[in-house]
């Protein structure tokens, strides 16, 4: 079997990489991290329009009728570029939670806004992997009640937050008893926050009644697994890159340090463990969509594996870059602060394998 991407997931690539490049260099980036929510609505209007945003929405509803697969390619680009856009939790996983169980009216309602760019949802999903004593939702008459840590995606109009056992709740910023902080965390290119809820009432249950949503979750976190995934992949090629151009520039001893044995190996080392990465994450992407059965453990096993190698190539980026890549004003600091949270989000590496262990009855 010849597997790899179409010709209009190249025309994808390609493009978005290009945008990147051009209009959203690292001194823009630098503006936007320097701002109190760290949004770039100029950017989240252009994915919109190149179709990125509602790349898994249905056709009849605002989107692109796509996979996975493409979701992630865009993901990827986004991880090379570090763009402060939350496309993990609006675009990827709170789409495929309302593709998966949202009612006819809610489906209709929401798919379009985010496919245009007029809303952004949040994700409440850390919970699910870091139980922690005073955290998570639950109802009392009718109202939520609870508190979740490094939500996804802060800056955002609504926020999906689970409840108890399978209910998946649509919660407007703006309800009243909903109160939002911003945290503060290594990666300034997205924002995190804390929220709390007080006896909300204006909250919409997915699938139209509290506990209707527990496959949706479950398919939910597939995605952003992937996602997470695919920005690893992603940042990890720009690490490699910048470390192999710095070795041929860099000079020591009257010699580039490329040519050097010791640092010819750490850039092999990096390249060797990415790129078999790379159709793991795309084969994981294919599965969500064709190989249901096989999605939950190939999502898992994606996360942990990039998240594994992507911590030990951004660490030897850095020591190929010697003093300078120890310091916060290098560029390179951006991709190795990326990396680092994705390894915490929706699970770290040995959370995830245990995830999968247990949904395949192994432990």
């Amino acid at each position: 079997m010849d597997f790899g991407l179409s010709e209009e997931q190249r025309l994808l690539e390609t493009n978005l990489r290009r945008y990147l490049e051009t209009e959203r260099p690292v001194p823009r980036l630098r503006q936007i991290m320097a701002t109190a929510e760290g949004r770039d609505d100029g950017l989240w209007q252009a994915l919109a329009e190149m179709g990125v945003l509602g790349v898994l929405g249905p056709e009849d509803e605002g989107g692109s009728g796509l996979g996975l697969l493409d979701a992630a390619v865009a993901a990827e680009q986004l991880g090379r570029a570090v763009a402060p856009a939350p496309l993990l939790g609006t675009a990827v996983m709170a789409a495929t939670a309302l593709a998966s169980a949202g009612t006819p009216a809610q489906r209709k309602e929401w798919l379009p806004k985010i496919a245009s760019g007029a809303v952004r949802v949040g994700v409440a999903a850390t919970e699910l992997f870091h139980p922690r004593e005073g955290f998570g939702f639950r109802t009392e008459a009718g109202r939520l009640h609870g508190r979740a840590l490094m939500v996804l995606d802060a800056a955002s109009d609504a926020y999906l937050v689970p409840v108890g056992a399978g209910g998946l709740a649509l919660v407007p910023r703006s309800a009243e008893g909903l109160e939002v902080t911003l945290l503060p965390t290594i990666d300034r290119t997205r924002r995190f926050a804390e929220i709390a809820a007080s006896g909300v009432a204006a909250v919409e249950w997915i699938g139209g009644s509290e506990g209707a949503a527990r496959a949706a979750i479950r398919r939910m976190i597939d995605a952003g697994r992937v996602a997470v995934a695919a920005d690893v992949l992603g940042a990890c090629e720009v690490a490699i890159e910048r470390s192999v151009a710095y070795a041929q520039q860099r000079v020591q001893f009257g010699r580039p340090i490329g040519s050097f044995q010791a640092v010819k190996h750490l850039c092999a080392e990096m390249i060797a463990e990415l790129e078999p990465a790379r159709s793991l994450v795309w084969y994981a992407a294919h599965a969500f969509d064709a190989l249901p059965d096989e999605a939950t453990l190939l999502a898992a096993h994606a996360k942990a594996h990039l998240c594994e190698i992507g911590t030990f190539i951004v660490r030897t980026a850095t020591e190929v870059h010697g003093g300078i890549g120890f310091t916060d004003e290098h560029d390179l600091h951006l991709w190795f602060k990326r990396v680092g949270v994705d390894r915490q989000l929706l699970g770290t590496p040995d959370g995830a394998r245990e995830d999968a262990a247990r949904l395949q009855g192994w432990m």
